[in-house]
């Protein structure tokens, strides 16, 4: 790390844990990712158009054991 940026961390470091705490959501939040709430979301869409693909025939099921079985195979030799 750079001089400063050891500087602040130890600066933060004094700091109590609340204002850690706040500190770090501050931090978190400064890097725009996505919350819990829009991964959830992302994810539901996913699972439902998955679903849909399914219903119309658009993808083929694989059964567990043979996706397993085509792994133990690739790996096994």
């Amino acid at each position: 790390m750079s001089i400063f940026v050891d500087k602040v961390f130890g600066e933060a470091l004094s700091l109590p844990a609340d204002a850690r705490v706040n500190l770090v959501k501050e931090l978190l939040t400064s890097l725009n990712l996505p919350t819990q709430a829009e991964i959830d979301h992302l994810w539901a869409e996913e699972a439902e158009q998955r679903v849909s693909e399914v219903d119309r025939g658009k993808v083929e099921l694989v059964s567990g054991e043979k996706v397993f079985a085509k792994i133990r195979e690739k790996y096994q030799r």
